[in-house]
């Protein structure tokens, strides 16, 4: 407890007067106060000395706004040098006081509460020893300082409960990204398995069948097909395991997974939703690896299904245009003509369509176009052997 003390009140730190949520205009408060000292004082009998001191004193609180410490303690000074060398006239002794109040409610802004009782403490002790013999002055300049004591920990206290829900929030808000990009992660795992599992399926099956294919194969081909069979069954055999992993507590699927040769069904259902939707193929349409392919349906799936949310009765537009080595993928719609649905969606839209992307190393853009409308792009690389891809 005595080195919190000794640490806010024995520093030559500064402290800036910290973002707070009452008017910014609240800010030039000491700068008034000053202005409206020197304004008093001449209006007041008081010598050109007292008036010196009262305005320099008064000042301390635009110090205090960097400065609260220095502040506090020079405020404490000029009270007592003030008191014992220059004594305040009636008109102007309560002020002092007041000014010191100000500083003290500054202080105890910055400080933890320990040393804010303390500061507020010593205050005290220095008004009833300046004051003694006029205890009704005494128990005034008490109570300014219980006020700023109070009101100075409140407004600390609601400054930091209130940064400490923004920390919160933001945690919360990075860490539901995260849990939404592993979702998102395992879903596009989950459809893959199928795609790849076909894929060994085929391997295994076509190592088995090939010597059948050769009149008198060399026995070292047999066995070099009988391990290409038996690795590609294991390999098989881990990635259901891994799989199983993914889907623990989830229905497994059983459907076979969409192409793009659905992509006129998935246009119609989007229709009898209410979005008139039109679909364009540019080139020759070429096959192209399951992987890539899957990929690019759930990319047009989730833009249609963001432009039914968010532009209900848009007019849209899906176009393909297949190249050597790119599939070209263009998802716009105009602005909403209806009214939009209140509802957020899951978060999975963009980032689905994001990490979908970044896995088949293509690139994807996605943003408001000028029109009032928006528009997904995405370009997907296809291996140089897609030409000689056969189903």
């Amino acid at each position: 407890m005595l080195r919190a003390v000794t640490k806010d009140l024995l520093t030559m730190r500064p402290r800036p007067l910290p973002p707070m949520s009452w008017p910014r205009g609240l800010r030039w408060l000491p700068h008034v106060m000053v202005l409206l000292s020197a304004v008093a004082l001449s209006l007041t009998g008081a010598d050109l000395a007292a008036k010196i001191l009262a305005i320099a004193h008064a000042a301390m609180l635009v110090v205090a706004l960097r400065w609260p410490v220095q502040a506090w303690w020079l405020s404490l000074g000029f009270l007592l040098g003030i008191t014992l060398g220059h004594p305040p006239t009636a008109d102007n002794e309560l002020w002092a006081w007041l000014v010191h109040a100000g500083a003290l409610f500054l202080l105890t802004l910055r400080i933890r509460p320990v040393p804010a009782v303390v500061a507020t403490g010593v205050s005290m002790l220095v008004a009833t020893g300046c004051l003694a013999g006029s205890w009704r002055l005494v128990l005034g300049t008490v109570a300014f300082f219980g006020v700023a004591l109070l009101l100075g920990s409140l407004a600390r206290m609601r400054r930091e409960s209130r940064d400490q829900l923004a920390a919160e929030m933001a945690a919360t808000a990075h860490e539901r990204a995260e849990r939404t990009v592993l979702e998102e992660r395992t879903r596009i795992a989950r459809e893959l398995h199928d795609v790849v599992a076909h894929h060994m399926s085929v391997i295994s099956v076509k190592a088995e069948a090939a010597p059948y294919r050769v009149q008198d194969p060399p026995p070292e081909l047999v066995a070099e097909f009988a391990a290409i069979r038996a690795s590609a069954i294991d390999g098989l055999a881990e990635l259901r395991r891994l799989v199983g992993v993914l889907r623990s507590g989830a229905e497994p699927a059983t459907a076979p997974q969409p192409s793009l040769d659905q992509l006129e069904t998935l246009a119609e259902n989007v229709r009898a939703a209410g979005l008139p939707v039109v679909t364009r193929i540019d080139g020759t349409p070429l096959p192209v690896p399951a992987g890539v392919e899957l990929s690019a349906y759930r990319i047009v799936q989730e833009a249609l299904s963001n432009a039914l949310r968010h532009a209900p009765g848009a007019e849209t537009t899906v176009d393909i245009s297949y190249q050597e080595t790119l599939l070209r993928l263009r998802i716009s719609n105009g602005p909403a003509a209806a009214p939009t649905s209140s509802s957020p969606g899951t978060g999975h839209g963009l980032i689905g369509m994001r990490e979908r992307t970044a896995m088949l190393g293509g690139d994807l853009a996605a943003g408001p176009t000028p029109e009032g409308g928006y528009e997904v792009s995405a370009l997907l690389p296809l291996p140089p052997s897609t030409k000689d891809i056969t189903a």
